[in-house]
């Protein structure tokens, strides 16, 4: 039986009605405001960024696009946050819903201009939740509606002006469909009976407050696996402040004065070879592949790892930082074998419902949840649901995992699978 050839997906070149101008005065502002106001439904949203090119994170470039209201691509720069042009369009969506894919990538910028959504879809959450394998945009949109996306300029430098034709085309092309994407999403979902799930999880998206500040970023630079003495974590603590200080003053991207691994080679480096001059910087971060911007502040790194390295032992970084995060997950069973035994079982469990539910698993219940509870269940079983939504579940999710965890934590010995024990053993 010869298998029927699927049709392959219609390339989407260009907006069915062109490529607007740039909207970067206060009258085209206004006019793009007027026309919109005379449209119906949805608002479809995208924001550009200049990731990887400059410090900031605001948008470069904002696509919008509604029925009867037009599509319009809006230069955010020279109007800047609070302009009476973005209360105002904040005032239009007030009442309306805002379509956003991956929503808690462009809201942070959005929100900075003073744009606020109050009802959100997001096609990306809503794709995962129906069960869709592949969520990206370019994605749905070959598997829902037919169509293929090009995506060569997603990592492109937004803060460019004039921002080129062709990446005004590719703009504008990410809310072209949105609006009848988003409609396709809904279907699968209420065919799916998780329409109510999916709206739980988006009004949850608009009332979660920003992100505390991360507590020693510095900590996450790459490569900080080879730091192994409080003296290199004092190198790689004052090269990574003295960069983001510049970062932050020029607006540029930190690892393009400075990447990560060099700062951790520099920092690894230190302990055994003197770093005085530029040629002793070069020969340790040439093999990095390094970029001649590297060495513009080569005096600055030259006297910041001196620094670093003068401190006295009490101003010296911990080599770990006190934290209330849960030990890791490898040493559960030999180190607490009661709190592995039910976190063996839930695991298990939750993944086979998440199969049946057709939902990714982190989507049905986040892992960290299910740790902790393992690891400090309730005192009264019958709490696990509530605990679940205290520590942020979604009140879906807790209905579905609460039954699961009460059961696994009854138990005494883990769950041993053949699959798991048949892996060889690590070298």
């Amino acid at each position: 039986m010869v298998e029927e050839e699927l049709p392959q997906p219609i390339p989407l070149l260009r907006p069915e009605l062109g490529v607007p101008d740039v909207v970067d005065t206060e009258d085209a502002f206004n006019k793009a405001l007027d026309q919109l106001e005379s449209g119906s439904g949805p608002y479809a949203f995208d924001a550009e960024r200049a990731s990887g090119f400059k410090y900031s994170a605001r948008a470069y470039l904002i696509q919008i696009k509604r029925t009867g209201g037009g599509l319009h691509l809006i230069d955010p720069i020279p109007f800047g946050p609070g302009h009476p042009c973005f209360t105002r369009l904040n005032h239009l969506i007030s009442t309306q819903e805002v379509i956003l894919h991956a929503s808690t990538q462009d809201l942070p910028c959005l929100r900075e201009l003073g744009i606020n959504p109050q009802i959100l879809f997001d096609t990306e959450l809503g794709g995962r939740i129906a069960g869709l394998p592949r969520v990206g945009l370019g994605a749905l949109l070959e598997s829902l509606m037919g169509v293929s996306l090009a995506k060569e300029h997603s990592a492109a430098d937004w803060s460019t002006r004039p921002l080129p034709a062709e990446w005004l085309n590719y703009a504008a092309l990410d809310v072209e469909l949105l609006i009848e994407l988003r409609d396709k999403v809904e279907e699968l979902l209420r065919a799916s009976s998780k329409w109510s799930w999916a709206e739980e999880d988006f009004a949850a998206i608009i009332a979660a407050p920003p992100s505390p500040p991360r507590v020693d970023p510095w900590r996450r630079t790459s490569g900080m696996h080879k730091i192994k003495k409080r003296s290199q974590l004092a190198v790689v603590r004052q090269l990574w402040q003295a960069r983001n200080e510049i970062a932050r003053e020029l607006d540029i991207a930190p690892g393009r004065l400075l990447s990560d691994f060099a700062i951790s080679e520099l920092a690894t480096a230190s302990e055994t070879t003197p770093i005085l001059n530029r040629k002793h910087l070069e020969k340790i971060i040439r093999p990095l592949g390094m970029r001649a911007r590297w060495l513009e502040n080569s005096e600055l790194w030259i006297s910041t790892i001196a620094m670093a390295l003068a401190l006295p032992d009490d101003q010296l970084p911990e080599v770990r930082m006190k934290s209330d995060a849960l030990p890791a997950i490898k040493i559960w069973r030999d180190k607490f074998p009661e709190k592995y035994a039910p976190l063996s079982h839930a695991r298990f469990t939750l993944s086979e419902r998440a199969q049946e539910l057709s939902i990714p698993l982190e989507n049905l219940i986040s892992p960290e949840l299910v740790r902790r509870i393992c690891w400090a269940p309730p005192e009264d079983g019958s709490g696990v649901e509530k605990t679940l939504i205290a520590l942020g579940a979604r009140r879906w999710q807790a209905a579905i995992a609460a039954p699961i965890l009460e059961s696994a934590l009854l138990e005494t010995e883990p769950l041993e699978l053949p699959e798991i024990a048949e892996l060889p053993a690590e070298e």
